[in-house]
């Protein structure tokens, strides 16, 4: 509540100065007035409201401000309308600027569930990168193996995985279907997206703990994660990427194309994904990474996304599952499975 309150006043300001006078008759002002109310509810609503992603907050912010701002002129006219969207927009994109470089990236991430297994003492299966596009290697066999095993997924389940009406395909059909009897029979099961990953959080509610970004964990255990896609900041074209590839603008285009264009659009993106900015992707960041776990200091530190395994520190990134190269934590100890025959 504290924290709220805080961040109450910068809003506020700029709604009065969006209702004086001087942005009442003035164009100019009346579009820099929205730009700032666009900014400081960003920032007031990335630091307060952890449970939505940034398409979804972004929205609401763009509705409320660019309404605010037509209603504002007293007798609106397009210009009155095209300033107030305009304004909303630059002021959300000024909020997302430092984002390009900076490791501080909580408005990119978010988070919903309980951050806590109900029984720290069973197994917990670690999935990262499995990449499924036939079949989901390794889930049926681990499964058997160790029945009574929680289940963390780190992202980079499938190729790409969209989370729109009809854009699901029947291998994710199958794999929410697992989720939902793992959880009927008890079992914890978490899921921290990754880079392949587009507007799944309507899916939250089938699983105990989804999220997003940076920040993850189960701080009972000691154990921390992140897919590991955000850690490279030098990379500011993906970072560039991932801001427009989860925008309201990128979720609304989704909505509005018809299905089957939607479905050719994210398939021709993923094939882009797949060569684009491999002098970042080849190399593993290792200072970076280390960084990065540096900041998680006291806990285990965990990421995919390399598809590499490597230890930095109290930092490791997890190997390639799409062998079905899966690992355990266990006992506060990362090991592979007995399945695995790496890494």
């Amino acid at each position: 509540m504290r924290r709220l309150l805080l961040w109450i006043p910068p809003p506020a300001i700029c709604a009065v100065w969006l209702s004086s006078p001087a942005a009442l008759h003035g164009a100019g002002p009346r579009f820099l007035a929205c730009a700032a109310l666009a900014l400081a509810l960003e920032l007031a609503a990335r630091n307060t409201w952890r449970g939505l992603p940034t398409y979804r907050r972004h929205n609401a912010i763009f509705c409320v401000v660019t309404l605010a701002g037509v209603c504002s002129a007293g007798h609106p006219r397009l210009l009155d309308c095209v300033l107030a969207a305009t304004g909303t927009v630059l002021g959300l994109g000024l909020s997302c600027l430092p984002l390009l470089w900076l490791r501080w990236l909580p408005a990119l991430s978010w988070r919903r569930g309980e951050p806590r297994r109900p029984d720290p003492a069973r197994p917990l299966v670690l999935v990262a990168d499995p990449h499924w596009n036939e079949g989901l290697t390794g889930l049926r066999e681990a499964t058997a193996a160790f029945p009574q095993a929680d289940w963390l997924f780190l992202g980079d389940l499938f190729d790409v995985w969209v989370g729109l009406p009809g854009m699901g395909s029947p291998l994710q059909a199958e794999f929410m279907t697992w989720v939902d009897e793992r959880r009927a029979c008890g079992r914890w099961i978490g899921c921290w997206l990754g880079n392949r990953e587009f507007f799944l959080d309507g899916l939250s509610r089938h699983f105990d703990l989804m999220g997003e970004g940076i920040g993850g964990g189960l701080p009972a255990e000691g154990l921390a994660w992140e897919h590991g896609d955000l850690i490279n900041a030098a990379d500011w074209r993906y970072r560039l990427w991932n801001l427009a590839s989860r925008s309201g603008v990128m979720w609304l285009v989704a909505r509005l194309l018809p299905l089957k264009t939607a479905a050719a659009l994210a398939a021709h993106l993923e094939r882009r994904m797949r060569t684009t900015n491999r002098a970042y992707k080849l190399a593993f960041p290792r200072a970076a990474f280390r960084s990065a776990a540096a900041t998680r200091s006291g806990d285990v530190f965990i990421t995919g996304h390399f598809h590499t395994y490597e230890q930095e520190g109290n930092g490791t990134a997890l190997p390639w599952a799409h062998e079905g190269d899966f690992m355990l934590w266990q006992d506060r100890t990362l090991k592979p499975m007995p399945l695995s025959p790496r890494p």
